[in-house]
């Protein structure tokens, strides 16, 4: 008997490699850690990468064996971050923002990768006694702080707003957190009240500056929070991403903590309330 069997073996062939080529192809693309981020907010992020939110998404990409892609929004500005994380992370146009509250009631986060703290900025020639918000010297002083922020309620919970200045960095685009300490260092204000991430890359800068952090602590009534653990944030029902980069900061820890701290974030340790 004699089957002819040339087509179908052409047949064959071509569909084998056209699968081996399919194989490779999908093998050969690239994996990608989808990050919603500000375009223009230093020193968290920018566009050219050189904010720690942009170091620290490069770190864990690369702990993945994944590249970077960015979905870029603004979150000052009308809306703030909640409408930031509704028209990106929630618009499922990327995966996971770098810096968020742990425990947001927004978004699923993962386990704390850092904890900082809202700080005392002064000359240090000033040598002023600061330790608390209750500290004495802060009455006679004129303080600057950035408006919507624990440190503004702190203000007005001690009746200390007649003689401080307010900032509105977080809601003006054009506007840079490094305004806050050249406030500081013209005399415009005797000290500063600010979250220490958000101008700790300035501080290079101002060598005669003196940091103190808050306490979560007061004198009368309940405690307040200055201190806060961040994490990074992605969908309520994104479990898998959760567990994905809970396992990045639980192997990585150190090196995230460096990749901080050499962009000037100060880490604290927890604080009980």
């Amino acid at each position: 008997m004699y089957c002819h069997t040339g087509a179908g073996m052409q047949r064959l062939s071509l569909v084998t490699s056209a699968m081996l080529v399919c194989s490779v192809a999908v093998s050969a693309a690239p994996r990608v850690l989808r990050v919603c981020a500000d375009p223009d907010y230093l020193p968290y992020s920018n566009r050219t990468g050189e904010g720690f939110e942009n170091k620290v998404a490069a770190a864990v990409a690369s702990a993945l064996g994944e590249t970077v892609s960015y979905t870029w929004a603004s979150y000052r500005g009308h809306g703030g971050f909640p409408q930031f994380l509704s028209s990106t992370l929630d618009a499922k146009r990327c995966d996971v923002v770098m810096s968020i509250p742990y425990g947001s009631r927004d978004e699923l986060t993962t386990q704390p990768y850092y904890i900082s703290s809202y700080v005392f900025i002064f000359p240090k020639a000033r040598n002023y006694s600061i330790s608390s918000m209750d500290s004495p010297v802060l009455k006679g002083l004129r303080i600057g702080f950035e408006r919507d922020t624990p440190a503004e309620q702190a203000v007005k919970l001690r009746g200390m707003i007649p003689k401080a200045l307010g900032f509105n960095v977080a809601d003006d685009p054009e506007e840079s957190p490094a305004v806050m300490l050249k406030a500081l260092t013209a005399g415009k204000i005797d000290v500063l009240i600010t979250w220490q991430p958000s101008i700790g890359a300035f501080l290079r800068n101002y060598p005669n500056l003196n940091l103190v952090p808050i306490p979560n602590t007061r004198t009368l009534g309940a405690p307040e929070q200055f201190s806060f653990p961040m994490s990074m944030g992605m969908r309520a029902d994104d479990q898998a991403m959760k567990k994905t980069l809970d396992g990045v900061i639980e192997r990585h820890r150190t090196e995230l903590e460096s990749v901080l701290s050499q962009s000037g974030v100060r880490l604290f340790a927890s604080q009980e309330k």
